[in-house]
């Protein structure tokens, strides 16, 4: 079974061909998806919402994102492992060397943290010591407090400029990949043409380099409420691993998401 890289992840997008991603917080479960041959599995900080309950992202810690990551590791073969460096721990670009270099230690193979332009030197920093990063720009979770809430991003055209404008700051600072949530479907394929490393959204339309969905949503299991974005893919299969393999099918396909699962 051939393991995929970030190189095998850019071939993709070069041939049209769709990425999948799920986020996975333990062995079990990383096992399961990696077998039904997901791409990329994310440890996600929405681990603090769907494992630990909290109402926002903020107060998962390196530490727990480092646990989780150890266990999807072990469960783990082929996919491709990215986890997300969590509220706070890139506030400058040695403390995102040092916490990164413990989640890389933990068993990831890419970090993911959440920003537009001024993360440019902590990226080209990561990238000179051997992490390597993804980006992720629209909702950025960890800025909930902020932007006022989750909600769509980019819907204005000066704000769809500088999405656009971050979105090439960060490749040009060294990001292989990059996260779009939550943005409209039209603007998310003007970023993924223009950009060469591969663009994964998740409530950004079908015309993205690839998907993403946290896998409490996919199965329907989520205990607050159902994101717009996202699709009960168990309720339709009965089985795990048919809603995994439906998942997946339906991504290459286009056919998810739907316009019901977007936002213009």
């Amino acid at each position: 079974m051939k393991k995929i890289t970030i190189s095998g992840l850019q071939k993709k997008k070069a041939a049209g061909e769709k990425i999948t991603m799920l986020t996975a917080y333990d062995a079990s479960f990383a096992k399961m998806f990696d077998e039904q041959n997901v791409d990329i599995l994310l440890i996600g900080d929405s681990l603090g919402m769907v494992l630990q309950g909290e109402d926002d992202t903020l107060p998962v810690t390196v530490d727990d994102i480092a646990y989780h990551t150890r266990a999807v590791r072990k469960g783990t073969q082929r996919a491709f492992v990215v986890a997300d460096m969590p509220f706070m721990s890139y506030p400058t670009p040695v403390a995102a060397y040092e916490n990164a270099a413990k989640i890389m230690a933990a068993g990831a193979s890419m970090v993911k943290i959440e920003g537009g332009t001024w993360l440019a030197e902590t990226i080209s920093g990561l990238v000179e010591r051997s992490v390597p990063v993804c980006g992720h720009l629209g909702l950025t979770p960890q800025s909930v407090h902020v932007i006022g809430g989750f909600k769509v991003q980019g819907r204005e055209e000066d704000k769809a400029a500088k999405l656009l404008a971050d979105a090439k700051a960060l490749e040009a600072a060294g990001a292989q990949m990059l996260v779009l949530e939550c943005v409209p479907t039209s603007l998310a394929k003007t970023v993924s043409e223009a950009l060469s490393i591969p663009v994964i959204g998740i409530g950004a339309g079908a015309q993205t380099d690839g998907q993403v969905l946290v896998m409490h949503d996919m199965f329907g299991i989520s205990a607050n409420y159902m994101p717009k974005f996202s699709k009960n893919f168990l309720v339709e299969t009965g089985d795990m691993r048919k809603a995994v393999q439906k998942y997946i099918e339906d991504v290459q396909s286009g056919a998810f998401p739907g316009p019901e699962h977007s936002f213009e």
